[in-house]
């Protein structure tokens, strides 16, 4: 399905399900953009600081990649769904990620209307990548994927099962190529 163009399902989501409160008369108080295609793992965020022209503000960022091949209502649900988080950080002015603001603005949105549902973690496919590294613990040999290696990561079971659950240096973990290019 061709992208759509985000900001006048931001205007009119703002109108119906924020009370016009994520928006100075036609100004949003953030940015709504589409990703430049690399967002692979995630339909969309939203988050304060710096963006990308460098100037300081909040945005919202929807996966191009991702939602470019899904129906319609899978970026409607993703942008409602980052848009309570903004409206949690920018009105509320509470630090809270999935928490009963965000519970009870979903659930709220959910039954005022029929054609998408906003939830807390999408179902969306997402291409799995194969890992780079393989995590192996030297005290019971575990093995966990892993993308990119964590420097002093440990393995919990050990760390619980023989420290009392504190972090100790004979659980780091080894990490091994998991294909040769890697």
């Amino acid at each position: 399905m061709p992208l759509v163009p985000l900001l006048p399902l931001f205007h009119r989501f703002n109108r119906e399900y924020f009370n016009g409160a994520l928006a100075i008369g036609s100004q949003p108080l953030l940015s709504v953009r589409w990703s430049d295609g690399r967002l692979r793992k995630t339909a969309g965020f939203y988050r304060r600081g710096l963006r990308v022209d460098g100037r300081n503000g909040c945005e919202i960022v929807l996966s191009r990649p991702l939602l470019e091949l899904l129906p319609q209502t899978a970026t409607e649900s993703t942008l409602c769904h980052e848009m309570i988080h903004a409206w949690i950080d920018l009105v509320l002015q509470v630090k809270e990620s999935h928490g009963p603001n965000f519970h009870a603005r979903m659930a709220a949105i959910n039954a005022a209307q029929n054609q998408f549902q906003v939830s807390v973690r999408h179902q969306f496919p997402v291409p799995k990548t194969p890992p780079r590294w393989w995590a192996v613990c030297p005290r019971c040999g575990l093995r966990s994927p892993y993308q990119r290696r964590v420097h002093r990561a440990a393995c919990r079971q050990c760390c619980d099962r023989h420290y009392g659950g504190s972090w100790h240096a004979s659980c780091v973990f080894v990490y091994e190529p998991a294909s040769p290019e890697a």
